[in-house]
Order: structure tokens, then sequence, then C-alpha cells
């Protein structure tokens, strides 16, 4: 099914796929003053996102797309809302990403941390330690940050995009083992909003599904 394989590129790590010993270690990568006082002010970003929804389009390299809407609250929760006919629901409560095929009628439980885009729904961002910067650009009001975890390098590779002047996430894309990549772009992004807490549960129903 094409939803079993945007999930595959969203948020199922390499590590539940290949061995990790086969997976490629962080690069280290040095970064002179500037670099390293824009890669800070892009930190202090992703930690004044505080609640953000947008809608957004997902692009992968083996030709699957789709939109939805995404709501993200931190720390620990996101859901990506699939637009129909696809019957995908995406959801964080904190500890765990569920992933609802509402036409299966079955929920996949993976823990927040073992999928790339965990540490976004960090309380604290730090893009040291426990993430490796392996790549830094900046090219007239683009700028691009290449990232992986430091501790599970198995789990691909994210590159995050901004504009600048205003800095504004724009896009997240992922590259997994396999190398297929998935862009997640954003639009209409809306920060420093109220939302419902009961987006990232489960309702009644779905929680009677295998």
């Amino acid at each position: 099914m094409i939803e079993n394989k945007l999930l595959k590129t969203i948020v199922i790590t390499s590590s539940l796929l290949f061995p990790s010993l086969l997976a490629p270690q962080p690069i280290t990568a040095s970064f002179n003053s500037k670099e390293k006082s824009e890669i800070n002010r892009i930190e202090v970003y992703l930690n004044g996102i505080k609640s953000l929804r947008a809608d957004f389009l997902q692009v992968s390299s083996n030709g699957n797309m789709a939109t939805g809407k995404l709501y993200m609250a931190r720390p620990g929760k996101i859901r990506f809302e699939y637009d129909p006919p696809s019957p995908i629901l995406l959801l964080s409560d904190g500890y765990f990403l569920r992933y609802v095929d509402k036409d299966l009628e079955q929920v996949t439980h993976l823990w927040l941390d073992n999928t790339p885009i965990g540490f976004l729904l960090d309380e604290d961002i730090k893009l040291s330690e426990s993430i490796t910067v392996t790549k830094f650009s900046q090219n007239a009001n683009v700028l691009i940050i290449n990232l992986k975890n430091s501790e599970k390098p198995e789990q691909g590779a994210i590159s995050l995009i901004f504009s600048d002047k205003p800095l504004k996430l724009k896009k997240w894309v992922i590259k997994d083992a396999q190398g297929i990549t998935t862009t997640i772009t954003l639009n209409n992004s809306e920060r420093a909003i109220e939302l419902n807490p009961t987006l990232f549960k489960l309702t009644d129903v779905e929680k009677n599904y295998r």
C-alpha cells in the first residue's frame, strides 16, 4: 500500500530494518564562528516553537505524494493528519508515535525517540551532544542544516531548511538507510497558537483497533 511506504519513509527508523553495525557513523564537521552563530540561532528558533499548525505537502523520491495538516505542541506532541482518501493518521503523546490505519483498524506504536523527528519535540532542543550537525550551508535567504542522531545514526539523516529574515522553518528532508528521501514542506504555518490536547490522543474508537 502507498500509505505503508509513506510510513516507512517518515517514522520507521533504519534500526528496525537493518542491523545497526551496518549503519554509517555521523561525520564530525567543523564550523567557523559565523556558522556556529547561525547554528545557535537555529537552535534558539526551534526552542521557541511551543506550538505549530501548518498544511504540509509530503513527497518521496519513490514517487509517493500526500497532503494534510500538521499540529505540534512541544514537548513531545505531534499529529500528521493526512487528507482523504488516505486513511493514515500519525500522532504522538510524548512517548509513542502511533501509526493509525483506519481502513485496517490497526495501530502501530513506535518509541518517539526512535524516530528521526523525535528531537524536534524535545523540551530542550540541543544541536549538539546527542545530535550531530554534519553540514551547514547558507545561500541568499535560505539556511540548510543537516543532522544525525549521534547515538543512533542508523535512524538516517534529516535536513532542516529555513527561510531567513525572519527565520522560519519551511521544510525538512529525511533520508533513510534505503536511500529514500521524503520531503515535508510546510505552508500556511502558525506559531504560538492554542491546540486542543485531544488532537494528540487516540479516540475511543481508535483505542479499540488492533
